[in-house]
């Protein structure tokens, strides 16, 4: 098990990045799958959701700081994959409410 004197911040933030990553793009890939791109696709999203699952318990932090830090890397990485990967125009109001949750996770964690 790792242990938080191990795993730098650098390494946390890493680590929920990769997990963010698995967790997006397995959503996104049944997304794909539901909308006519194969029941494959949806199996392959479901396995990327269950690996999102154990990499991002692999940060070495209290479950309830690791999840409300967690989620402003997820709001991040959602809203990117939105932008760049499905080509969609992102309003201004989501970049606030991006701002909002990032400081809402900033503390939780620093708190």
């Amino acid at each position: 098990m790792l242990q938080p004197s191990r795993v730098s911040i650098a390494g946390q933030v890493a680590i929920m990045t990769v997990a963010a990553v698995f967790e997006v793009g397995g959503d996104a890939l049944i997304r794909a799958g539901l909308r006519g791109r194969g029941g494959a696709l949806i199996a392959v999203g479901m396995a990327t959701l269950a690996a999102y699952g154990v990499v991002v318990n692999l940060v070495p932090v209290d479950f309830s700081k690791l999840l409300a830090t967690y989620v402003g890397i997820f709001a991040v990485v959602s809203v990117l994959f939105g932008q760049l990967l499905f080509r969609e125009a992102v309003p201004i109001s989501t970049w606030i409410g991006l701002a909002v949750i990032l400081v809402g996770s900033a503390i939780i964690q620093m708190g």
